[in-house]
């Protein structure tokens, strides 16, 4: 490993990848359809040209179930009973703990409509359809009858609406806003209205919740550009149009929403911008976030010409890894805003949405925002920071009820509305799960370290996640260490115990971690904190050599399951490495190939992939990766599913996939630069473009069968320790000054 003058090492071969796709059909399913979001509101675009439908989502819009009056269980008086019961050797103790209820999930979230354009059938060719990832705009283009048609749609990040523009020759459409939407309840009470305006319509939809005061409001205003507009009920006709503009939004809410007040600043918007304009604004903001991160590794140029479902039908290349990294970043920026990506990300087009589309902390929202620092994505952290700061009450209030102590404790799953704790049951008590507050809060840890400064939000809730285990972490075993307990480790159960357990590895780790990050951002509390983490046992190595999930005697590993919670030490964070630790590394890599993928859940095997890239094992992390590669766990839209067979929409895959690459290729800390750790050996060149690390550099990193280079521009002085193939050497970096590691064998 040399330093060498800064220089450019462009790739052979073809130009770099394509930031979009495209297919030469309309999508015949929702789940196929193209996406556009700006973190609010969403659009769901199929690309029909006879009927030309965009399903509308909002972040916001979650159907009340009863879970919006649910309250956390009031059990912190019993709580030292069951600890006594735990201690003693009753490892069944814990399923009494709980006040009765049945399970109760959150409100589930769903579209709101979609605008409907229907046209005379008529013959067509030259049918193409696409998203451009760097401007978040569909379009749908092709030839009939009197000449060339385009309809184009794009979610404003500037103005926060829908915007969809549809021009041709004499256009002849009838407009409807349809709530009529796969699973939509019975007993939903909508009411249409149209009105005529000197330059086209205003339609809107109003929607109550049965046996709820809740609704949601839908405007949408039409300008048209030559011919005339008509009402049809419960629409609106154009007839004769050159070109049509539609801008949309959404609001949910009590009682009345201000019609009048939307519509005016919605025809305000129309008299003051073109779509052109619309875009450019909207384009400014969504463009420079996309490009801060892009990822070439060669790909064949015939492949990346191909339709995205093309694509995925041909055995995993370059191409497609390429295009899944290009479209995951893209659905991730444009799903992150008001709140993180739900489990959907932004979007569904079915009411009856799996796991009521929530956001679920015990792995699943973790995955997907986990790259945001290293991906140069602050609006992704901002998002996850939003949605946390926006719940902290409520996390005050679990802490309370369940376990009489002061500070915070996350939920495991929240519609975005409420951050109490009140889904849960005996196979899944969730309600006792500790860690939560500290996986939510790493990436805005990261993200501090990434920018050499600390939020003070981020400072005061890490302030009362300590205040929590302060008063939590009371009970000691035989040898007077502490005892988590009761510990949860999400989803699995021990053999030899049930659900709620004691020493669950990942509580152990997420409690020392959560001390000792507090005692790093309030050193007036830090001797304090750091003495109460020093109190918590070691991990655990079973009779298999593996890292134990549980660190207590009797409870054994269970070894076939989807989640791999045990080993939070690894990832996302850094307790255990293979630098600092060899031995518990070996051991972790030991639990890791123990592990089974139970029911082939996508979040399984990429959570796999990313343990394995930190142990620095690039086969394994490319195998995991090729599970999700081969198992038809994408849609046309380049938008994941949960499980393989494309079955049950969900937006781990798409999401976590560019940060198990990042991680295979670029790893930091506040202290350590680690450099294709975990490269497989089918992508033996590349170039990964604007990756952030932990120490405030930005680093491009090229690489290909006769070395690697890796220029870093670091934003803050520091000594960092750089890991590679060919050992490890500390590296001084002066801010503003580039610097070029010449990696000669690896």
């Amino acid at each position: 490993m040399n330093s060498v003058t800064p220089r450019d090492h462009p790739l052979p071969g073809p130009p770099g990848p394509v930031h979009g796709t495209w297919e030469p059909r309309p999508a015949a399913r929702w789940e196929d359809g193209f996406l556009s979001g700006n973190g609010r509101h969403g659009a769901l675009v199929f690309g029909d040209p006879d009927d030309d439908r965009v399903v509308v989502t909002h972040h916001t819009l979650v159907r009340p179930n009863g879970g919006e009056h649910a309250r956390p269980p009031e059990l912190a008086a019993g709580l030292r009973a069951l600890q006594d019961r735990l201690l003693a050797g009753d490892l069944t103790a814990a399923e009494g703990f709980t006040d009765g209820r049945p399970l109760q999930w959150v409100q589930p979230f769903h579209p709101a409509f979609q605008t409907r354009l229907r046209r005379p059938p008529a013959d067509r060719t030259g049918y193409r359809r696409a998203v451009d990832f760097a401007t978040g705009e569909t379009t749908a283009e092709y030839t009939a009858g009197h000449g060339d048609r385009t309809s184009r749609v794009f979610v404003s990040r500037a103005d926060d609406v829908i915007v969809q523009y549809v021009t041709g020759r004499d256009l002849t459409l009838d407009l409807t806003l349809d709530h009529r939407l796969p699973g939509a309840p019975a007993g939903l009470a909508v009411g249409h209205g149209t009105l005529l305006t000197p330059e086209g319509a205003v339609l809107t939809l109003r929607a109550r919740y049965p046996d709820s005061d809740r609704a949601y409001t839908g405007v949408t205003v039409l300008a048209v550009t030559g011919g005339r507009v008509s009402l049809a009920a419960p629409g609106a006709r154009v007839e004769g149009a050159d070109a049509v503009l539609l801008l949309t939004r959404v609001h949910r809410h009590t009682g009345e929403a201000d019609v009048t007040e939307e519509t005016r600043a919605l025809r305000a918007l129309l008299a003051q911008r073109s779509y052109e304009d619309l875009l450019d604004r909207h384009t400014a903001q969504h463009r420079t976030a996309y490009e801060r991160v892009t990822l070439d590794l060669g790909g064949d140029a015939a492949e990346r010409a191909l339709p995205g479902s093309e694509l995925l039908e041909r055995p995993p290349g370059a191409a497609l890894l390429e295009r899944l990294f290009a479209a995951g970043r893209y659905h991730l920026l444009s799903a992150s805003g008001l709140f993180p990506p739900r489990l959907t990300g932004l979007w569904t087009g079915d009411w009856d949405t799996a796991w009521a589309g929530a956001f679920t902390t015990d792995a699943n929202v973790n995955l997907q925002t986990a790259s945001a620092a290293a991906a140069a994505l602050p609006e992704v952290t901002e998002a996850l920071a939003s949605l946390i700061h926006g719940q902290l009450p409520d996390w005050r209030e679990n802490a309370r009820a369940i376990f009489g102590a002061r500070g915070v404790v996350a939920p495991p799953h929240t519609d975005g509305e409420s951050g109490l704790t009140y889904h849960f049951s005996r196979e899944y008590p969730l309600h006792l799960w500790t860690a939560g507050a500290d996986w939510l809060l790493g990436p805005l840890v990261d993200h501090d370290d990434t920018r050499g400064e600390r939020d003070p939000r981020t400072a005061a809730a890490l302030a009362e996640v300590a205040a929590f285990y302060e008063d939590f972490l009371t009970r000691t075993d035989e040898h007077g260490r502490l005892v988590v307990v009761p510990s949860y480790s999400p989803e699995n159960r021990p053999t030899g115990g049930s659900w709620g357990a004691l020493n669950a590895a990942m509580d152990l780790s997420a409690a020392r971690h959560a001390l000792l990050t507090a005692a790093a951002y309030h050193p007036a509390d830090a001797a304090r904190l750091r003495a109460l983490a020093d109190r918590l046992p070691a991990h655990r190595t079973n009779a298999d050599g593996a890292l134990a999930e549980w660190a207590w005697p009797g409870l054994d590993d269970t070894y076939d399951h989807r989640h791999l919670s045990h080993l939070y030490a690894v990832w996302p964070l850094d307790e255990i490495n293979p630098y600092d630790t060899p031995d518990l590394a070996a051991a972790a890599h030991r639990a890791l190939a123990l592990r089974g993928a139970e029911n082939d859940s996508a979040h399984g095997h990429l959570h796999h992939a990313l343990v394995a890239a930190r142990l620095r094992d690039g086969e394994r992390a490319a195998h995991a990766l090729g599970q999700v590669l081969d198992g038809d766990f994408f849609h046309a839209s380049l938008m994941s599913a949960h499980y393989p067979h494309r079955d049950v929409y969900n937006a781990d895959a798409a999401h976590t996939l560019p940060g198990v690459l990042i991680e295979m290729l670029v790893q930091s800390t506040p202290d350590r630069l680690v450099l294709l750790p975990a490269l497989p050996a089918a992508y033996r060149q590349g170039r990964l473009r604007g990756v952030r690390t932990r120490f405030g550099a930005e680093i491009d990193l090229t690489w290909n069968p006769d070395g690697a280079t890796a220029v870093i521009r670091p934003t803050r002085s520091h000594r960092v320790d750089v890991r590679t193939s060919s050992g490890a050497q500390p590296l001084d970096l002066v801010a503003g000054e580039d610097h070029v590691l010449r990696l000669e064998a690896w």
